[in-house]
């Protein structure tokens, strides 16, 4: 029996949404403050996937100028049904601090959800209707009778409540667009608690329920429950978990949860779910939460298990029974030669790019032009791609001549506004000069000068990342050797794991390029090519 390896998708891609539409496989996957917002991934063979689309890609559709960190666009749920790609996910506009069951005080938080629809993967993709805003992560079950009904988590900000106040359901008119009818409470979840991600199944006679527990961390799980009738009442599987990790805090894969099922043409029936892959020796995730999929089967009681032994994630799982479909490769040559953005990138929160970045103002070049602040949350230029691997390096070449100290260029590694390395090109007393500024949630942000003359001319920027160590290096056009500064820094900071008390931290690490001009001149810099090469 041949096998493959998990995760499918490396890198940052949380809350995996899994469909099947005749022989092609797609699985939709959050995005959060990044932009354009959710990320869609196509596939013929469960094994090979590409980027098919990021749908949610302008004004009318999403708009994240402001939305704190770790907020937008959470759990995408992607269906289809009278001809139509159905999309509901949830735009999340504030967020507060984490409480638990029974905190003090409320818990006020902002989550609407909306839905957008397309007559193919590759669009168009319909401006956003709201549904509701009652709690997150929604999702769109398609009756057998051609009803179609809205579940999501419900959240309830009263003091001394579970927050996760259960699993609520209501019918969606698809003429209207609207709500009808009653919301009904079907399931309120067992003792792990965290109950959201819901999905609704019919199987042999049964609505079967599929829900992640236990939070998105080390304890996550998927859980299921089913019923006869569509409103309960539901009753939980004998076994507790179908998947989880089980607290494990390392090994090939932890954090296992928020999955989803599907049925291929044959009847075997697959789960995509959430991961992470820790640093070795370390519990800490830089990758972020990434997307696995494995086989599931039916038993003779009718609950769906795991083929592997205590319902643990499977980091080699069998091959499906589908002829192997690998994509044609186009490598990119890091080169920035077309007039479109490549695929890899992304950027924040901004639904209007051409303010933040041009391939046309200076041709074969990146174009990036000075904006806020490298911890801003509306308007920043910075244009990065995922951690992929534990090793790896990332060069770029720099045209930039800043005239003071309020103007800075250069090459991030980011995870949010609290958490970055910046390798910034600026100046200081009329001297161009390299420094660091840096935020780490147990020292706050720092700004360092680690060079304090640099040549005028182009200037080519590295960062190097070999597991838990990030060291950053520059040469001009004159310098044949590298001139590495001296700090080995501490990458898996750039992790869901750490962070400061109470915020939340849902996404993973980035390389890129940025341009900060706080002055409000809007001084631009461009960078000639990109280059990311994994080391492992």
């Amino acid at each position: 029996m041949t096998t493959f390896s998990n995760p499918v998708l490396r890198g940052f891609n949380p809350d995996p949404s899994i469909l099947r539409v005749e022989d092609d496989f797609y699985i939709a996957t959050s995005t959060f403050e990044w932009y354009p917002g959710v990320q869609i991934h196509h596939s013929r063979d469960l094994v090979h996937w590409r980027l098919a689309n990021r749908p949610l890609s302008r004004a009318s559709q999403l708009d994240l100028r402001g939305a704190p960190d770790s907020c937008g666009v959470w759990a995408p749920d992607l269906t289809y049904a009278d001809g139509l790609f159905w999309l509901i996910f949830t735009d999340v506009k504030r967020y507060g601090q984490t409480t638990v069951s029974g905190a003090e005080g409320a818990s006020c938080r902002d989550f609407h959800n909306y839905v957008v629809t397309a007559p193919s993967i590759e669009g168009p993709w319909s401006d956003p209707v709201h549904i509701n805003s009652s709690g997150f992560d929604p999702a769109l079950f398609h009756d057998e009778d051609g009803r179609c009904w809205v579940l999501n988590m419900l959240w309830d900000h009263r003091s001394g409540r579970d927050r996760f106040g259960g699993i609520i359901i209501q019918e969606l008119d698809k003429a209207s667009m609207r709500l009808i009818g009653e919301r009904h409470m079907i399931f309120g979840g067992t003792e792990r608690g965290f109950t959201e991600g819901p999905h609704l199944y019919r199987h042999d006679g049964w609505y079967h329920l599929l829900v992640a527990e236990g939070g998105t961390n080390w304890n996550h799980a998927v859980v299921m429950a089913r019923s006869r009738t569509l409103l309960g009442p539901y009753e939980v599987h004998p076994d507790g978990a179908v998947l989880s990790a089980h607290g494990a805090r390392d090994g090939a894969l932890t954090r296992a949860g928020h999955g989803d099922l599907v049925t291929l043409k044959d009847g075997s029936v697959w789960l995509a779910y959430l991961c992470g892959r820790p640093l070795p020796k370390l519990e800490r995730c830089p990758l972020g939460r990434e997307t696995s999929i494995q086989p599931m089967v039916w038993g003779d009681d009718g609950w769906l298990r795991s083929l592997t032994a205590h319902a643990a994630p499977d980091p080699t799982p069998p091959r499906p029974m589908l002829a192997p479909h690998p994509w044609p490769e186009t490598p990119w040559n890091g080169h920035f030669d077309g007039p479109d953005l490549p695929g890899a990138f992304q950027w924040l929160r901004s639904p209007m790019p051409e303010r933040l970045w041009s391939l046309t103002e200076r041709p074969g070049w990146l174009r990036l032009f000075g904006r806020e602040s490298i911890s801003s949350h509306f308007e920043q230029a910075l244009i990065a791609r995922r951690f992929e691997h534990w090793s790896f390096t990332a060069t770029t070449r720099l045209d930039f001549n800043p005239a003071h100290f309020q103007q800075g260029a250069g090459l991030v590694c980011y995870y949010n506004s609290t958490k970055f390395y910046y390798f910034t090109l600026s100046c200081d007393e009329d001297r161009r000069c390299l420094r660091l500024l840096s935020a780490i949630p147990a020292k706050g942000t720092r700004d360092e000068l680690v060079c304090d003359t640099v040549p005028d001319g182009d200037i080519d920027m590295r960062a190097h990342v070999d597991g838990p160590s990030l060291r950053f290096g520059w040469r001009s056009a004159d310098m044949p050797d590298w001139q590495w500064i001296d700090h080995d820094l501490d990458v898996s900071v750039l992790s869901d794991e750490v962070s400061l008390q109470g915020l939340p931290n849902f996404t993973g690490a980035f390389v890129g390029v940025a341009c900060q001009d706080v002055s409000g001149a809007g001084l631009p810099a461009d960078f000639a090519f990109f280059h990311y090469a994994p080391q492992d």
